[in-house]
């Protein structure tokens, strides 16, 4: 008896809709960790509330109208910053709190790379629409032979795929971060250049 034919053996753009299908999975379980690790908990609900109610503070202290007198424009600098490092700890903070997801999300990636470099190792999964720049053909032919710079390895498309669903998913699910936790904010804040 033989073997039945996978499903998309005989359609043209079969490796691609895998990989592309893949992915989709991978980010819906990625994010469903990152739900249970972290969005979930009311640590993490309290830190974003905390930074959004920051940010919009310091916007509205930083569009207020400037007052004339140097004594009033002194107090309200030294609010402005009392509220941007308040921001700054709390993104801190959240960056923090992501880590341990963070970990598993990245052993679950790992796992995944893999199980798809055994499954199309040495196959070209796409055709690019352009011939890439250098730097772009040694990541888009990584593991191909051949010399046609259109081929695209399943590393490539799926480090793309990868970007791109996994931050339209967290935009759609409501997962993106805070958006006055970006600026400054993080494990390495960027130095302030009032200290200077």
């Amino acid at each position: 008896m033989a073997a039945a034919p996978p499903l998309f053996a005989s359609f043209k753009y079969a490796d691609s809709l895998t990989v592309v299908g893949i992915s989709f999975c991978t980010a819906v379980v990625c994010e469903a960790i990152s739900w249970v690790l972290i969005y979930r908990t009311s640590s993490y609900k309290s830190l974003k509330s905390s930074i959004d109610k920051a940010a919009k503070k310091l916007e509205t202290m930083k569009t207020e109208n400037p007052s004339t007198k140097l004594t009033i424009k002194k107090s309200k600098t030294k609010k402005i910053d009392r509220v941007e490092t308040s921001l700054k700890e709390s993104s801190r903070d959240l960056s923090l709190f992501k880590i341990k997801s963070g970990a598993v999300v990245a052993l679950v990636l790992f796992v995944v790379f893999g199980l798809l470099n055994s499954l199309f190792e040495g196959k070209v999964v796409a055709k690019l629409p352009f011939h890439p720049i250098t730097i772009v053909r040694k990541m888009s032919h990584r593991g191909l032979k051949g010399d046609d710079a259109t081929d695209c390895s399943m590393a490539f498309l799926y480090l793309l795929c990868s970007i791109s669903i996994r931050t339209n998913l967290q935009k759609f699910l409501g997962f993106s971060p805070p958006r006055g936790s970006a600026p400054g904010g993080g494990l390495f804040p960027m130095p302030d250049p009032k200290t200077n």
